[in-house]
Protein backbone atom coordinates (compact mmCIF):
# COMPACT_ATOMS: atom_id res chain seq x y z
CA UNK A 1 0.00 0.00 0.00
CA UNK A 2 3.12 2.49 0.67
CA UNK A 3 4.51 1.86 -2.52
CA UNK A 4 0.78 2.75 -4.24
CA UNK A 5 0.11 5.50 -2.13
CA UNK A 6 3.62 7.26 -3.06
CA UNK A 7 2.74 6.37 -6.88
CA UNK A 8 -0.49 8.13 -6.51
CA UNK A 9 0.99 11.09 -5.29
CA UNK A 10 3.73 11.34 -7.49
CA UNK A 11 1.49 11.14 -10.36
CA UNK A 12 -0.25 14.38 -8.85
CA UNK A 13 2.86 16.11 -9.28
CA UNK A 14 4.88 16.99 -12.38
CA UNK A 15 1.57 17.17 -14.53
CA UNK A 16 3.37 18.96 -17.26
CA UNK A 17 5.96 16.11 -17.75
CA UNK A 18 3.00 13.42 -17.36
CA UNK A 19 0.93 15.15 -20.20
CA UNK A 20 3.70 15.73 -22.41
CA UNK A 21 4.73 11.98 -21.71
CA UNK A 22 1.28 10.76 -22.46
CA UNK A 23 0.64 12.76 -25.68
CA UNK A 24 4.14 11.42 -27.17
CA UNK A 25 2.75 7.88 -26.52
CA UNK A 26 -0.75 9.33 -28.18
CA UNK A 27 1.24 10.22 -31.56
CA UNK A 28 3.39 7.38 -31.37
CA UNK A 29 0.83 4.39 -30.56
CA UNK A 30 -1.92 6.22 -33.17
CA UNK A 31 0.73 6.44 -36.07
CA UNK A 32 1.84 2.88 -35.31
CA UNK A 33 -1.45 1.37 -35.24
CA UNK A 34 -2.47 2.45 -38.28
CA UNK A 35 0.84 1.23 -39.83
CA UNK A 36 0.01 -2.25 -38.25
CA UNK A 37 -3.89 -2.25 -39.34
CA UNK A 38 -3.11 -1.57 -42.65
CA UNK A 39 0.09 -3.06 -42.86
CA UNK A 40 -1.70 -6.51 -42.22
CA UNK A 41 -4.83 -5.91 -44.45
CA UNK A 42 -2.81 -4.00 -47.30
CA UNK A 43 -2.77 -7.96 -48.97
CA UNK A 44 -6.34 -8.41 -49.60
CA UNK A 45 -6.60 -4.27 -50.72
CA UNK A 46 -3.88 -4.65 -52.65
CA UNK A 47 -4.78 -7.76 -54.63
CA UNK A 48 -8.07 -6.43 -54.51
CA UNK A 49 -6.54 -3.17 -56.93
CA UNK A 50 -4.51 -4.95 -58.87
CA UNK A 51 -7.56 -7.82 -59.89
CA UNK A 52 -9.93 -5.07 -61.25
CA UNK A 53 -6.33 -4.92 -64.00
CA UNK A 54 -7.08 -8.20 -65.65
CA UNK A 55 -6.53 -12.25 -64.42
CA UNK A 56 -3.10 -13.43 -62.77
CA UNK A 57 -3.53 -16.88 -64.38
CA UNK A 58 -4.40 -18.49 -68.29
CA UNK A 59 -5.50 -21.54 -68.82
CA UNK A 60 -4.76 -22.51 -72.57
CA UNK A 61 -5.24 -25.87 -74.98
CA UNK A 62 -2.12 -27.51 -74.77
CA UNK A 63 -1.34 -27.50 -78.35
CA UNK A 64 -1.86 -23.73 -78.48
CA UNK A 65 0.07 -22.85 -74.93
CA UNK A 66 3.02 -24.71 -76.81
CA UNK A 67 2.73 -22.69 -79.98
CA UNK A 68 2.84 -19.44 -77.85
CA UNK A 69 6.06 -20.11 -75.75
CA UNK A 70 7.98 -21.12 -78.86
CA UNK A 71 6.93 -18.14 -81.25
CA UNK A 72 5.52 -15.77 -78.29
CA UNK A 73 2.31 -15.00 -80.17
CA UNK A 74 -1.23 -15.35 -79.78
CA UNK A 75 -3.15 -16.29 -83.04
CA UNK A 76 -6.66 -15.17 -83.14
CA UNK A 77 -7.31 -17.33 -86.23
CA UNK A 78 -9.98 -19.55 -85.28
CA UNK A 79 -8.67 -22.64 -87.57
CA UNK A 80 -5.51 -22.09 -85.95
CA UNK A 81 -7.20 -22.34 -82.74
CA UNK A 82 -8.96 -25.40 -83.75
CA UNK A 83 -5.86 -27.63 -84.67
CA UNK A 84 -4.05 -26.76 -81.86
CA UNK A 85 -7.26 -27.78 -79.68
CA UNK A 86 -9.63 -26.18 -77.61
CA UNK A 87 -10.83 -26.08 -73.59
CA UNK A 88 -14.38 -27.12 -73.08
CA UNK A 89 -17.15 -24.88 -71.87
CA UNK A 90 -18.52 -28.22 -69.84
CA UNK A 91 -15.31 -28.49 -67.81
CA UNK A 92 -15.03 -24.23 -66.41
CA UNK A 93 -17.31 -25.19 -63.64
CA UNK A 94 -14.32 -27.43 -62.53
CA UNK A 95 -12.45 -24.10 -61.45
CA UNK A 96 -14.69 -24.13 -58.31
CA UNK A 97 -13.67 -27.40 -57.06
CA UNK A 98 -9.93 -27.17 -56.73
CA UNK A 99 -8.06 -27.37 -52.82
CA UNK A 100 -7.89 -23.20 -53.21
CA UNK A 101 -11.87 -22.68 -54.99
CA UNK A 102 -12.12 -19.89 -52.65
CA UNK A 103 -9.25 -17.91 -53.57
CA UNK A 104 -10.53 -17.93 -57.04
CA UNK A 105 -12.28 -15.16 -57.11
CA UNK A 106 -13.22 -14.26 -61.24
CA UNK A 107 -12.75 -16.24 -64.44
CA UNK A 108 -14.25 -15.67 -67.91
CA UNK A 109 -13.55 -17.64 -71.17
CA UNK A 110 -12.77 -16.45 -74.34
CA UNK A 111 -13.50 -17.76 -77.95
CA UNK A 112 -11.95 -15.75 -81.01
CA UNK A 113 -12.85 -15.80 -84.30
CA UNK A 114 -13.99 -14.09 -87.57
CA UNK A 115 -16.92 -12.75 -88.71
CA UNK A 116 -18.37 -11.09 -92.03
CA UNK A 117 -19.71 -7.54 -92.12
CA UNK A 118 -21.00 -6.05 -95.08
CA UNK A 119 -17.89 -8.06 -96.93
CA UNK A 120 -15.42 -7.25 -94.31
CA UNK A 121 -13.76 -9.35 -91.64
CA UNK A 122 -14.12 -8.34 -87.73
CA UNK A 123 -12.91 -9.50 -85.04
CA UNK A 124 -15.23 -11.00 -82.68
CA UNK A 125 -14.13 -11.98 -79.31
CA UNK A 126 -16.95 -14.26 -77.68
CA UNK A 127 -16.93 -14.43 -73.72
CA UNK A 128 -19.25 -14.23 -70.70
CA UNK A 129 -20.13 -10.73 -69.69
CA UNK A 130 -22.06 -11.55 -66.49
CA UNK A 131 -23.29 -15.02 -65.72
CA UNK A 132 -24.35 -17.57 -62.90
CA UNK A 133 -22.99 -20.95 -62.84
CA UNK A 134 -24.10 -23.62 -60.92
CA UNK A 135 -20.82 -25.74 -59.91
CA UNK A 136 -20.74 -29.31 -58.86
CA UNK A 137 -21.40 -28.74 -54.95
CA UNK A 138 -25.02 -27.03 -56.21
CA UNK A 139 -23.90 -23.73 -55.15
CA UNK A 140 -24.04 -20.84 -57.82
CA UNK A 141 -21.18 -18.21 -58.35
CA UNK A 142 -21.11 -14.88 -60.21
CA UNK A 143 -18.72 -15.18 -63.07
CA UNK A 144 -17.97 -13.39 -66.02
CA UNK A 145 -15.70 -10.43 -68.16
CA UNK A 146 -17.34 -7.71 -66.36
CA UNK A 147 -15.95 -7.66 -63.29
CA UNK A 148 -12.20 -8.05 -64.69
CA UNK A 149 -12.49 -5.19 -66.88
CA UNK A 150 -12.69 -2.38 -64.23
CA UNK A 151 -10.54 -0.04 -66.48
CA UNK A 152 -12.41 0.22 -69.41
CA UNK A 153 -14.07 3.26 -70.15
CA UNK A 154 -17.76 2.19 -70.94
CA UNK A 155 -19.91 4.31 -72.92
CA UNK A 156 -23.92 2.56 -72.67
CA UNK A 157 -23.84 -0.78 -70.95
CA UNK A 158 -22.70 -4.14 -70.72
CA UNK A 159 -24.52 -6.87 -72.60
CA UNK A 160 -27.25 -8.26 -70.48
CA UNK A 161 -28.80 -10.47 -73.17
CA UNK A 162 -27.49 -12.98 -75.91
CA UNK A 163 -28.18 -10.88 -78.51
CA UNK A 164 -26.39 -7.96 -77.28
CA UNK A 165 -22.64 -6.72 -78.03
CA UNK A 166 -19.89 -4.41 -76.93
CA UNK A 167 -17.70 -3.01 -79.67
CA UNK A 168 -14.25 -1.57 -79.52
CA UNK A 169 -14.30 2.80 -80.13
CA UNK A 170 -12.04 2.50 -83.28
CA UNK A 171 -14.07 -0.47 -84.36
CA UNK A 172 -17.63 1.56 -84.04
CA UNK A 173 -15.61 4.61 -85.29
CA UNK A 174 -14.73 2.63 -88.32
CA UNK A 175 -17.82 1.35 -89.36
CA UNK A 176 -20.38 4.47 -88.18
CA UNK A 177 -21.63 2.45 -85.49
CA UNK A 178 -23.28 4.05 -82.55
CA UNK A 179 -25.49 2.68 -79.39
CA UNK A 180 -28.84 1.03 -80.11
CA UNK A 181 -27.56 0.12 -83.46
CA UNK A 182 -28.14 -3.43 -85.23
CA UNK A 183 -25.80 -5.65 -86.90
CA UNK A 184 -25.97 -8.63 -89.26
CA UNK A 185 -22.91 -10.67 -88.76
CA UNK A 186 -22.44 -13.63 -90.88
CA UNK A 187 -19.59 -16.48 -90.55
CA UNK A 188 -16.48 -15.74 -92.24
CA UNK A 189 -15.84 -16.15 -95.98
CA UNK A 190 -15.39 -19.71 -96.92
CA UNK A 191 -17.94 -20.92 -93.85
CA UNK A 192 -21.18 -19.15 -95.00
CA UNK A 193 -23.09 -22.56 -95.12
CA UNK A 194 -21.86 -23.68 -91.76
CA UNK A 195 -23.62 -21.57 -89.22
CA UNK A 196 -26.59 -18.86 -89.46
CA UNK A 197 -26.13 -15.25 -89.75
CA UNK A 198 -26.23 -13.21 -86.33
CA UNK A 199 -28.62 -10.16 -85.57
CA UNK A 200 -27.30 -8.09 -82.44
CA UNK A 201 -27.41 -4.97 -81.02
CA UNK A 202 -24.72 -2.40 -79.54
CA UNK A 203 -25.31 -2.14 -75.54
CA UNK A 204 -21.65 -0.78 -75.06
CA UNK A 205 -19.08 1.03 -76.61
CA UNK A 206 -15.74 0.71 -75.01
CA UNK A 207 -12.69 1.88 -74.91
CA UNK A 208 -9.41 0.34 -73.22
CA UNK A 209 -6.17 1.64 -75.37
CA UNK A 210 -5.29 -1.70 -76.30
CA UNK A 211 -6.12 -4.01 -79.27
CA UNK A 212 -9.51 -4.65 -77.99
CA UNK A 213 -10.51 -1.20 -78.84
CA UNK A 214 -10.51 -3.09 -82.54
CA UNK A 215 -12.60 -5.46 -81.48
CA UNK A 216 -16.27 -7.04 -81.01
CA UNK A 217 -17.13 -8.77 -77.66
CA UNK A 218 -20.23 -11.04 -78.06
CA UNK A 219 -21.77 -13.44 -76.06
CA UNK A 220 -19.85 -16.89 -75.97
CA UNK A 221 -22.50 -19.02 -77.66
CA UNK A 222 -22.75 -16.10 -80.59
CA UNK A 223 -19.07 -16.97 -81.46
CA UNK A 224 -19.27 -20.37 -81.04
CA UNK A 225 -22.12 -20.38 -83.60
CA UNK A 226 -20.07 -17.94 -86.06
CA UNK A 227 -17.32 -20.10 -85.66
CA UNK A 228 -18.93 -23.55 -85.70
CA UNK A 229 -17.53 -24.63 -82.82
CA UNK A 230 -20.00 -25.63 -80.10
CA UNK A 231 -18.68 -25.97 -76.61
CA UNK A 232 -15.44 -24.57 -77.29
CA UNK A 233 -13.35 -22.28 -75.82
CA UNK A 234 -9.91 -20.51 -76.48
CA UNK A 235 -8.83 -19.66 -73.23
CA UNK A 236 -10.23 -18.84 -70.03
CA UNK A 237 -8.58 -15.85 -67.55
CA UNK A 238 -8.86 -16.54 -64.13
CA UNK A 239 -8.31 -14.14 -60.82
CA UNK A 240 -6.75 -15.36 -58.02
CA UNK A 241 -6.20 -14.59 -54.84
CA UNK A 242 -2.37 -15.23 -54.28
CA UNK A 243 0.54 -15.72 -51.88
CA UNK A 244 3.82 -13.63 -53.23
CA UNK A 245 5.73 -16.11 -54.94
CA UNK A 246 9.44 -17.23 -53.11
CA UNK A 247 12.32 -19.63 -53.88
CA UNK A 248 9.78 -22.72 -53.39
CA UNK A 249 6.86 -21.73 -55.44
CA UNK A 250 9.48 -20.61 -58.51
CA UNK A 251 11.18 -24.28 -58.01
CA UNK A 252 8.02 -26.04 -57.69
CA UNK A 253 6.78 -23.84 -61.38
CA UNK A 254 9.73 -25.12 -62.72
CA UNK A 255 8.92 -29.29 -62.22
CA UNK A 256 6.98 -30.06 -59.39
CA UNK A 257 8.60 -33.52 -59.60
CA UNK A 258 11.91 -32.64 -57.93
CA UNK A 259 10.39 -31.27 -54.30
CA UNK A 260 10.80 -33.20 -51.67
CA UNK A 261 7.10 -34.45 -50.09
CA UNK A 262 7.00 -32.08 -47.75
CA UNK A 263 8.31 -29.22 -49.98
CA UNK A 264 5.34 -30.33 -52.24
CA UNK A 265 2.97 -30.61 -49.28
CA UNK A 266 3.74 -26.85 -48.55
CA UNK A 267 3.58 -26.18 -51.81
CA UNK A 268 0.53 -27.50 -52.75
CA UNK A 269 -1.18 -25.91 -49.46
CA UNK A 270 -0.13 -22.87 -49.96
CA UNK A 271 -1.89 -20.27 -52.49
CA UNK A 272 0.72 -19.76 -54.62
CA UNK A 273 0.18 -18.46 -58.59
CA UNK A 274 1.93 -22.26 -59.51
CA UNK A 275 0.06 -24.27 -56.93
CA UNK A 276 -3.81 -22.69 -58.60
CA UNK A 277 -2.25 -23.24 -61.61
CA UNK A 278 -1.46 -26.85 -60.94
CA UNK A 279 -4.32 -27.68 -59.31
CA UNK A 280 -5.97 -26.13 -62.71
CA UNK A 281 -4.39 -28.89 -64.50
CA UNK A 282 -5.61 -31.12 -62.17
CA UNK A 283 -9.22 -30.70 -62.78
CA UNK A 284 -9.68 -29.71 -66.56
CA UNK A 285 -8.53 -31.80 -69.83
CA UNK A 286 -5.87 -30.83 -72.33
CA UNK A 287 -5.03 -27.62 -70.14
CA UNK A 288 -2.12 -26.32 -69.69
CA UNK A 289 -2.38 -23.21 -67.04
CA UNK A 290 0.49 -20.43 -66.88
CA UNK A 291 0.54 -17.30 -64.52
CA UNK A 292 0.22 -13.91 -66.26
CA UNK A 293 3.73 -12.79 -64.47
CA UNK A 294 2.93 -8.81 -64.72
CA UNK A 295 0.26 -9.05 -62.45
CA UNK A 296 1.48 -11.99 -59.96
CA UNK A 297 5.29 -10.55 -59.68
CA UNK A 298 3.52 -7.42 -59.17
CA UNK A 299 1.26 -8.17 -56.57
CA UNK A 300 4.23 -9.76 -54.63
CA UNK A 301 6.57 -6.70 -55.24
CA UNK A 302 4.05 -4.06 -54.86
CA UNK A 303 2.98 -5.66 -51.31
CA UNK A 304 6.40 -6.47 -50.32
CA UNK A 305 7.45 -2.28 -50.49
CA UNK A 306 4.62 -0.99 -49.44
CA UNK A 307 4.94 -3.40 -46.27
CA UNK A 308 8.22 -2.48 -45.64
CA UNK A 309 7.84 1.08 -45.67
CA UNK A 310 4.95 0.68 -43.45
CA UNK A 311 6.93 -0.93 -40.74
CA UNK A 312 9.47 1.42 -41.11
CA UNK A 313 7.45 4.46 -40.19
CA UNK A 314 6.09 2.49 -37.15
CA UNK A 315 9.61 1.75 -36.64
CA UNK A 316 10.57 5.30 -36.62
CA UNK A 317 7.27 6.58 -34.94
CA UNK A 318 7.72 4.37 -32.08
CA UNK A 319 11.96 5.03 -31.81
CA UNK A 320 10.66 9.06 -31.44
CA UNK A 321 8.26 8.01 -28.98
CA UNK A 322 11.01 6.44 -26.80
CA UNK A 323 13.29 9.53 -27.33
CA UNK A 324 10.50 11.60 -26.36
CA UNK A 325 10.10 9.82 -23.37
CA UNK A 326 13.79 9.68 -22.23
CA UNK A 327 14.04 13.08 -22.25
CA UNK A 328 11.17 13.97 -20.11
CA UNK A 329 11.50 10.83 -17.56
CA UNK A 330 15.12 12.18 -17.39
CA UNK A 331 14.74 15.27 -16.69
CA UNK A 332 11.40 14.51 -14.33
CA UNK A 333 14.24 12.27 -12.00
CA UNK A 334 16.72 15.00 -12.32
CA UNK A 335 13.78 17.64 -10.63
CA UNK A 336 13.24 15.23 -8.14
CA UNK A 337 16.73 14.06 -7.02
CA UNK A 338 16.52 15.28 -3.68
CA UNK A 339 13.14 13.38 -2.83
CA UNK A 340 15.09 10.25 -4.76
CA UNK A 341 18.21 10.65 -2.38
CA UNK A 342 16.44 10.56 0.61
CA UNK A 343 14.45 7.90 -0.02
CA UNK A 344 18.02 5.91 -0.83
CA UNK A 345 19.70 7.41 2.30
CA UNK A 346 16.40 6.06 4.68
CA UNK A 347 16.87 2.90 3.00
CA UNK A 348 15.05 2.73 -0.07
CA UNK A 349 16.90 -0.10 -2.69
CA UNK A 350 17.53 0.63 -6.07
CA UNK A 351 14.98 -1.91 -7.20
CA UNK A 352 12.21 -0.12 -5.51
CA UNK A 353 13.03 3.13 -6.59
CA UNK A 354 13.05 2.41 -10.53
CA UNK A 355 9.56 0.40 -10.15
CA UNK A 356 8.68 2.97 -8.69
CA UNK A 357 9.44 5.72 -11.45
CA UNK A 358 8.65 2.58 -14.32
CA UNK A 359 4.79 2.32 -12.81
CA UNK A 360 4.44 6.02 -12.76
CA UNK A 361 5.84 5.82 -16.52
CA UNK A 362 3.62 3.01 -17.39
CA UNK A 363 0.09 4.18 -16.26
CA UNK A 364 0.89 7.46 -17.88
CA UNK A 365 2.09 5.79 -20.76
CA UNK A 366 -1.09 3.46 -20.85
CA UNK A 367 -3.71 6.37 -20.59
CA UNK A 368 -1.56 8.02 -24.13
CA UNK A 369 -1.84 4.32 -25.93
CA UNK A 370 -5.56 3.48 -24.97
CA UNK A 371 -6.41 6.84 -26.96
CA UNK A 372 -3.33 6.10 -29.61
CA UNK A 373 -5.09 3.06 -30.55
CA UNK A 374 -8.22 4.97 -31.27
CA UNK A 375 -6.50 7.80 -32.98
CA UNK A 376 -4.66 4.90 -35.28
CA UNK A 377 -8.01 3.42 -36.04
CA UNK A 378 -9.68 5.93 -37.28
CA UNK A 379 -6.45 7.36 -39.58
CA UNK A 380 -6.50 3.52 -40.84
CA UNK A 381 -9.73 3.77 -41.80
CA UNK A 382 -8.94 7.46 -43.00
CA UNK A 383 -6.06 5.46 -44.83
CA UNK A 384 -8.07 3.15 -46.56
CA UNK A 385 -11.12 4.92 -47.84
CA UNK A 386 -8.35 7.97 -49.28
CA UNK A 387 -6.31 4.98 -50.94
CA UNK A 388 -8.61 2.19 -51.43
CA UNK A 389 -11.68 3.51 -51.48
CA UNK A 390 -12.85 0.59 -49.18
CA UNK A 391 -12.90 0.43 -45.00
CA UNK A 392 -9.42 -1.26 -43.30
CA UNK A 393 -10.70 -4.65 -41.20
CA UNK A 394 -8.85 -4.09 -37.87
CA UNK A 395 -7.53 -7.41 -36.83
CA UNK A 396 -7.48 -8.54 -33.34
CA UNK A 397 -3.94 -9.24 -33.13
CA UNK A 398 -3.14 -5.00 -33.88
CA UNK A 399 -4.09 -4.82 -29.80
CA UNK A 400 -1.94 -7.18 -28.56
CA UNK A 401 1.19 -6.46 -30.60
CA UNK A 402 0.41 -2.45 -29.71
CA UNK A 403 0.90 -3.45 -25.94
CA UNK A 404 3.91 -5.21 -26.77
CA UNK A 405 5.22 -2.24 -28.83
CA UNK A 406 4.37 0.25 -26.08
CA UNK A 407 6.04 -1.35 -23.26
CA UNK A 408 8.83 -1.85 -25.12
CA UNK A 409 9.18 1.48 -26.24
CA UNK A 410 8.25 2.96 -22.25
CA UNK A 411 11.10 0.17 -20.88
CA UNK A 412 13.90 1.62 -23.91
CA UNK A 413 12.73 5.38 -22.78
CA UNK A 414 13.53 4.69 -19.24
CA UNK A 415 16.36 3.68 -19.59
CA UNK A 416 18.92 6.58 -19.48
CA UNK A 417 16.48 7.62 -16.28
CA UNK A 418 17.17 3.94 -14.59
CA UNK A 419 20.74 4.52 -15.27
CA UNK A 420 20.92 8.14 -13.53
CA UNK A 421 18.48 6.55 -10.63
CA UNK A 422 20.89 3.63 -9.86
CA UNK A 423 24.35 6.11 -10.16
CA UNK A 424 22.64 8.46 -7.88
CA UNK A 425 24.26 9.34 -4.52
CA UNK A 426 22.40 10.60 -1.99
CA UNK A 427 24.78 12.34 0.17
CA UNK A 428 25.89 14.56 -3.21
CA UNK A 429 22.40 15.79 -3.66
CA UNK A 430 20.73 16.02 0.09
CA UNK A 431 24.36 18.21 0.25
CA UNK A 432 23.68 20.28 -2.70
CA UNK A 433 20.05 20.90 -0.86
Amino acid sequence: MFFFRMIFKALRRQVGKRLMIAVTIFLGAGLTTSMLAVMLDVGDKIKQELGSYGANIQVLPQGKSVVSQLYDFEDTDSSANSQSGALQESELAKLKTIFWAYNIENFAPFLETKADFSGQDIDVVGTWFRKKLSIPTGEKVDTGMADMRDWWEIQGSWPKAPDEVMVGTKLAQQNGWHLGDSLTLKPPHGETDSAPSQTLTISGILTSGSNEDRQLFADLSVAQSLSNRPGQVDRVEVRAITTPENDLSRRAARDPSSLSLEDWETWYCTAYTSSIAYQIEEVMSNAVATPVHQIADSEGTILEKTQLIMTLVAILAMAGSALGIANLVTASVMERSAEIGLMKALGARNLFVVLMILTETFIVSLVGAAFGCLGGIGLAQLVGHLVFGVSINIRPVVFPLMAVIVGLTVLLGCLPSIRALVTLQPARVLHRK
